[in-house]
């Protein structure tokens, strides 16, 4: 949360010359609401399928930089999915992720001591985060232009 995927994907994107899609805007859009509104409303299990339903139709049919939800690797099938693919695990430290969501944002998960969730979100996702990316590439102290070099670097990737 917060560590600037859709950002850096929006750069990536145009540095190779392609399309930017967020799974995360694609929920919205077809919930007619946002995230925050579905977790009240209809409970995290909803939210988590609509993600699921949400990153393989974007796999499946976008060919340019996609990102996906913080939690969208909670599910094995997306996981299995994601298996091969060229992805990315951008990673921050927490205060620096204080620092960019502060404390106030609506992020239904953090609702409750935002410090201490997490730390414990990014303990429990960090291992299945670092199984399907191909590289790790930290955020901190970067510019949205750093970090899409380094993930450029990391990926071996040319400009358009």
């Amino acid at each position: 949360m917060g560590v600037g995927k859709s950002t850096v994907g929006r750069v990536l994107a145009e540095r190779l010359g392609t399309t930017f899609r967020d799974t995360d805007t694609d929920i919205v859009e077809t919930a007619g609401k946002e995230i925050s509104e579905i977790f009240i409303d209809e409970g995290e299990p909803h939210f988590r399928e609509l993600e699921k339903q949400a990153v393989r139709t974007a796999v499946a049919g976008h060919h340019g930089v996609l990102a996906l939800g913080g939690g969208a690797i909670l599910d094995p099938d997306t996981r299995a999915l994601l298996a091969g693919l060229p992805v990315i695990f951008l990673e921050m430290g927490v205060a620096e992720a204080v620092k960019r969501t502060g404390l106030d944002a609506p992020r239904p998960l953090l609702a409750v001591n935002p410090r201490q969730r997490w730390r414990e979100l990014m303990e429990q996702r960090r291992p299945l985060y670092t199984e399907v990316a191909r590289a790790v590439v930290t955020t901190e102290g970067r510019t949205p232009d750093e970090v899409a070099d380094a993930v450029m670097d990391a990926l071996e990737l040319k400009k358009a």
